[in-house]
């Protein structure tokens, strides 16, 4: 693929606190005009090296809630200031902008963003990576992989229906 690429950025962890708690899962889909891929950071392999390899043609850095969550977390957590080193854009300021409010997941109901993980979220996300750590229950893993991945190309689709949204010339 070619570069530059924008990336869609979320991270999965063992709770809220940054101080205490750890990222488990970074989802990040890169995207340009050629095409899109996925790139999924786990466990042990969250590190602030690996992170910024598979960031390194990224020119802006899309996130929801990331300047209050992701990136402060990722930055405690990881010794990296993302937005030193990226443009960062929280699409979640655009949605409110637009009057969406809520959660990434009530937002995505709003604008009709459809999700084949009905029943995930950041409580159950917690819960997969203990029964994957616990249990080594390779399923839970998987799900877990698996939400993040809609997460992450969910933000793209976010992203693409806040400009046609906010652009009233691009309605058909």
């Amino acid at each position: 693929m070619h570069w530059p690429f924008d990336a869609y950025l979320d991270i999965e962890t063992t709770g809220l606190c940054s101080f205490s708690d750890d990222i488990t899962v970074v989802g990040i889909c890169l995207a340009n005009d050629s095409g899109s891929r996925l790139v999924q950071l786990v466990g042990s392999d969250v590190t602030s090296v690996n992170l910024l390899r598979s960031l390194r043609r990224v020119d802006t850095i899309y996130t929801y809630n990331g300047s209050r969550f992701d990136l402060p977390f990722i930055n405690l957590r990881l010794g990296v200031n993302l937005s030193d080193h990226f443009h960062h854009h929280d699409l979640m300021h655009d949605c409110w902008r637009s009057n969406l409010y809520g959660g990434f997941k009530a937002v995505e109901r709003q604008l009709n963003i459809p999700r084949r993980l009905q029943d995930v979220g950041g409580a159950e996300a917690v819960a997969l990576w203990w029964r994957y750590q616990i249990d080594k229950d390779r399923k839970a893993l998987s799900l877990l992989l698996e939400y993040n991945k809609e997460d992450v190309v969910n933000l793209m689709a976010l992203r693409e229906k806040l400009e046609r949204f906010s652009k009233p010339w691009y309605r058909h």
